[in-house]
């Protein structure tokens, strides 16, 4: 009885005119699909803004994610199924793409859901540990979250053409062989990405870092990590952009990475203060070891090094507790200043290059000989 009721009101509204009958069905069609998004939207920000106020991450993730893709798939069903009834009505070939057009729609939108979810939980779980304080290594996240799109694009494609027909077991045989082809005209490429994946896995350096190399003018800070290059900042902030295959041929030092910093430093003082060295030397390990900045669980050497040419020459290593540039370079000035201060205390002073010029007994200086005209 409904069906009836419904064949009686549809054919009372187009006046029994098939044309219209099909009008008057589609725009009942587009017009509930329409309803459908407004309810659905209003619905997704409640479910939305409840979600905010949990401490899981996830459900935001998930509410936020959905709500695009769910819209574009309302629309893409109810739109598909008007195109059926344009189709059974009139036969067309025209409207015969609907099914296909469908299922693309429908994988579209769910793939598009996944990276947006995927993008969203990356960011948020980087957000939730900076708030916490605690430590975020955002080259293992970006890597993960990077591996995860790309398998889901390659999925969705598989899915797609297996959807539509296409034989995904050809599909992998013929892109076996195109890709031996593709390897040998793109070797840059590839090695470029499989050196960006040598970089995620052995994670010699990441985000933040500073790194430079022994072997080529790099050195900088670290801002991305690419599948192709990574961006490096130079200390005179010019942007570095080095093929990730660079990296597994030189030789990488990561500083940032360094648990104290070196002080070693050559003081030389007078060989008229030959009797003064040895307690300077024990009032600087002293004051070393008095100093709240100077690592003491390190190596530490304060020893008379050696006769130089000039100076008696007194070794000082030690390492400080900063590792911070900044920082270190005052705590340096400080030990400097105060190795200053000791040997000043013990009336001695700081050698510089000197020449002493001897003169034998009864020798005696010949006066210059007239000038030539």
């Amino acid at each position: 009885m409904p069906e009836l009721w419904m064949e009686r009101a549809l054919a009372w509204i187009s006046g029994g005119n098939a044309t219209g009958l099909l009008i008057v069905q589609v725009f009942l069609v587009v017009f509930a699909v329409a309803v459908f998004n407004f309810v659905l939207r209003r619905v997704l920000a409640g479910v939305e803004a409840r979600a905010r106020k949990t401490a899981n991450t996830w459900d935001d993730a998930l509410i936020s994610a959905a709500r695009r893709p769910l819209t574009l798939l309302a629309w893409i069903v109810g739109l598909t199924f008007a195109v059926r009834i344009i189709h059974e009505s009139t036969a067309a070939p025209v409207f015969e793409f609907f099914e296909p057009a469908r299922t693309v729609g429908v994988i579209g939108c769910i793939t598009w859901f996944l990276l947006l979810f995927i993008g969203d939980v990356q960011e948020r779980l980087i957000t939730r540990q900076v708030e916490r304080g605690q430590p975020v290594d955002r080259t293992t996240v970006d890597a993960i979250g990077k591996l995860l799109r790309v398998s889901v694009l390659i999925t969705a494609v598989l899915v797609g053409l297996q959807s539509l027909g296409f034989s995904v077991s050809g599909v992998l045989a013929f892109g076996g062989i195109g890709g031996i082809a593709v390897g040998f005209a793109a070797r840059d490429l590839l090695a470029n990405f499989f050196g960006g994946l040598m970089v995620y896995l052995d994670r010699p350096f990441a985000i933040g870092d500073w790194i430079r190399s022994p072997d080529r003018n790099i050195e900088g800070t670290v801002e991305n990590i690419g599948w192709r290059v990574t961006c490096i900042r130079t200390f005179d902030k010019r942007p570095l952009y080095v093929p990730n295959a660079v990296f597994s041929q030189i030789a990488v030092e990561n500083p940032s990475r360094m648990t104290n910093r070196r002080i070693f430093e050559t003081v030389g003082v007078r060989y008229d203060d030959f009797a003064r060295v040895a307690p300077i030397v024990d009032d600087i390990k002293a004051m070393l070891c008095a100093h709240p900045e100077i690592e003491q669980d390190q190596t530490m050497i304060v020893n008379f090094n050696q006769f130089a040419a000039s100076s008696l020459d007194i070794m000082v290593y030690t390492f400080t507790r900063t590792t911070q540039w900044i920082a270190f370079h005052a705590v340096k000035q400080d030990v400097l200043l105060k190795i200053g201060e000791i040997i000043e205390a013990h009336g001695a002073q700081i050698a510089f290059p000197t020449r002493t010029l001897l003169i034998p007994d009864g020798g005696r200086m010949c006066d210059a000989p007239p000038a030539s005209h």
